[in-house]
């Protein structure tokens, strides 16, 4: 298992792809660190001993020092991101030798083997700082929750960042509709239904189809299927180490899948319209939702029931307001095709998704 030993992990924005270097003459530790890395889809270098270039040792991303070897790179320049890996669990003087040759962690295989291909995922990927994921959930059906998650997306990608939109509803008419893009090319959930720990975000992303420069992982248009809860959480998270932004369209009813992406969310908005029924419905909802996120906030629409406007629905709920919703005439299925949610840079829809993302982006620290 993994243990800390005196230096600090190297900062979120700071991983850099690249080939991880394996330092051992152990045969056998060599074959399980090699299986780790393909597992983790890493190529990595592999050295008896010090790299004869020095450049070597302090450019690879992740270096994995093998116990028989911590001797033969005591004199290694001091840098982060090394792991002394061993296998005897009751061996005192491995925590002196990590100490000698400055490394980051002790592990011992095989009670730590899943730790160390996230580690080394991490590392061939490009970790950097983890995606803003904002869910949406109408407070009832009909309020148009799917259409502001795609005009969330779209105007996402439009200013230029890197963007996944999700359609977590399989009872719902799919985004891949509302987008124009039902036929294009590309995975969708169903292919997805068996992944369990951990997936690859380059590998996830060139999968799924592509539309107005976001990617879209919808359903297909055969008979429904279960999507286990680990299959969500591993393709969220996936999703969510890529970076950029990912906007998750949510279905009303709170099981274990939707529980799962929930739990990945940065922010959940859930959309209300101006009329008494829909608030106390979406106050079911709201108290459902927010067991799991955190940071719930309203987005509420017009027209308004006398007596009520957007902040009287936020005060009703209990829960920040994010903004009125306006309603776009111009959304409607032309001869040319359908123009999605928020496509008109200057439509009302678009000015609110753009400044949803300002303010919420500023609160994040940047994406």
């Amino acid at each position: 298992m993994p243990g800390t030993v005196t230096h600090d992990p190297p900062p979120a924005g700071g991983a850099r792809p690249g080939r991880p270097l394996i330092v051992t003459e152990d045969a056998g530790l060599l074959d399980d660190l090699l299986r780790l890395c393909a597992a983790a889809g890493a190529t990595p270098e592999v050295r008896p001993a010090l790299p004869d270039q020095r450049g070597n040792w302090e450019a690879a991303p992740l270096v994995l020092v093998g116990d028989d070897a911590a001797r033969r790179v005591r004199g290694a320049a001091r840098r982060r991101g090394v792991v002394l890996v061993g296998r005897d669990q009751d061996d005192p003087g491995v925590w002196r030798r990590a100490v000698e040759i400055g490394a980051d962690h002790v592990l011992m295989l095989p009670d730590g083997e899943q730790w160390l291909v996230d580690r080394i995922a991490d590392v061939a990927e490009g970790v950097g700082r983890p995606a803003l994921t904002v869910g949406v959930i109408g407070g009832r059906g009909g309020v148009g929750a799917s259409t502001l998650a795609c005009a969330l997306a779209v105007t996402s990608a439009r200013e230029g960042l890197r963007t996944l939109l999700v359609d977590a509803d399989p009872l719902g008419g799919g985004l891949d509709v509302l987008l124009g893009g039902e036929t294009a090319e590309g995975l969708r959930w169903p292919a997805f239904a068996a992944s369990r720990g951990r997936l690859g975000g380059g590998a996830l992303e060139e999968s799924l189809p592509e539309l107005h420069s976001l990617r879209l992982l919808s359903w297909d248009r055969g008979d429904r299927i279960d999507i286990p809860p680990q299959a969500v959480r591993a393709v969220l998270a996936a999703a969510r180490r890529r970076g950029g932004t990912v906007v998750v369209d949510l279905p009303r009813r709170v099981d274990n899948g939707v529980t799962e992406a929930l739990a990945q969310l940065d922010l959940a908005l859930i959309v209300v319209p101006g009329e008494l029924r829909a608030v106390a419905a979406a106050g079911r909802i709201a108290s459902a939702v927010g067991m799991v996120v955190r940071d719930l906030r309203v987005a509420v629409r017009g027209p308004y029931a006398p007596g009520l406007d957007g902040r009287e629905v936020a005060r009703l709920l209990k829960l920040p307001l994010a903004g009125e919703v306006p309603v776009e005439p111009a959304l409607r299925r032309s001869r040319e095709g359908t123009a999605p949610p928020g496509a008109a840079p200057r439509g009302p829809l678009a000015r609110f998704c753009k400044e949803f993302w300002e303010r919420t982006l500023v609160e994040a620290g940047g994406v």
